[in-house]
């Protein structure tokens, strides 16, 4: 398993933002975006596909860095992953990963560890 396995489990590698962000991909980029904004009901601009991963580097997605609620949990209780919370699977983790089962894998990975 790689480093780059977000908060959340998703394989930060195969995300379409850090994929962007590593090759300089700009239709990448606009791709993403739309797709993005019509999922998240959010409007990204291609500006916005950048990323260096959820939980490592500097530069996140806007969204991720300011609204997604379970990387804002993992940073507050100060853990590397939700694999280690206490209170693993909570609700809000176990909705967002219901339709990602790689996700669910990675993070039963991680805590088998």
């Amino acid at each position: 398993m790689n480093n780059l396995i977000a908060f959340c489990g998703i394989d930060c590698e195969k995300c379409p933002a850090y994929i962007a962000f590593k090759t300089n991909d700009d239709k990448l980029r606009e791709e993403t975006a739309k797709q993005w904004s019509e999922m998240f009901k959010y409007n990204f601009k291609k500006e916005d596909i950048n990323c260096e991963g959820c939980s490592k580097g500097k530069i996140h997605v806007y969204y991720c860095d300011s609204m997604c609620n379970i990387r804002k949990c993992a940073i507050s209780k100060n853990i590397e992953s939700c694999a280690f919370c206490s209170e693993y699977p909570c609700q809000m983790l176990s909705d967002f990963i219901k339709d990602i089962p790689e996700a669910k894998e990675n993070l039963n990975k991680l805590r088998q560890k």
